[in-house]
């Protein structure tokens, strides 16, 4: 196991904490992790993309000119696809674009991500991250005590309004809660912020 130190939210080390291997120490594997991140992407999109087929699009019903005889080559409508303002061909249509991964899919490559992260020095401990009051420079100060400026993702064990309110306003800087934690959003935070107790509810979930 390795083990990192804990800080207090003045950003003073008050102890340590050893990481599991079986979260935070496996070889990680980017397949999996691509594989995961293109279902997450995949499962965000709205699928609301539409426009008309020949059918659908206004006017055409007259032929526009006599089949032979013309020069011209022989049409059926003016809402054809090579005509202007003519039906698109194989039109997009509303539909949803999840897929199931399987659930060991997913452990793994949020295990990769979490080792990649531990491995890069990249995942920051505190004892308690508690807020009095909702207080954006409080929280900003916090995070430059302990080092964690950028892009930044805190975990907690349970939902805490006053943590969440200080930090929606901090550029790059999200609150997420150790149960809900995502391979997606470990890859665009980096710095991992962890609550010492939303560490040890990670290890007995994931391990």
């Amino acid at each position: 196991m390795s083990t990192i130190n804990v800080l207090n939210m003045a950003g003073e080390v008050v102890g340590t904490v050893e990481l599991s291997d079986g979260v935070f120490g496996i070889e990680p594997n980017e397949a999996v992790v691509h594989d995961v991140v293109k279902n997450h992407l995949a499962n965000c999109r709205q699928g609301t993309q539409s426009a008309l087929t020949r059918g659908e699009v206004s006017g055409g019903g007259r032929k526009p000119w006599r089949q032979k005889g013309t020069g011209h080559a022989r049409q059926g409508s003016t809402r054809a696809p090579q005509w202007t303002h003519g039906g698109i061909v194989f039109a997009p249509k509303p539909r949803s674009y999840a897929y199931v991964l399987n659930k060991k899919v997913k452990r793994l490559a949020l295990k990769s991500v979490l080792s990649a992260k531990a491995a890069a020095g990249e995942i920051i401990v505190v004892d308690a991250i508690k807020m009095d009051a909702i207080k954006t420079k409080d929280f900003r100060a916090f995070l430059s005590a302990i080092k964690a400026e950028g892009k930044s993702l805190v975990v907690t064990p349970d939902k805490n309004e006053t943590v969440i309110k200080s930090a929606r306003n901090i550029p790059g800087v999200s609150v997420t809660m150790a149960k809900l934690i995502n391979v997606y959003e470990l890859l665009t935070a980096r710095n991992l912020v962890l609550d010492k107790e939303a560490l040890a509810v990670i290890e007995e979930v994931f391990a």
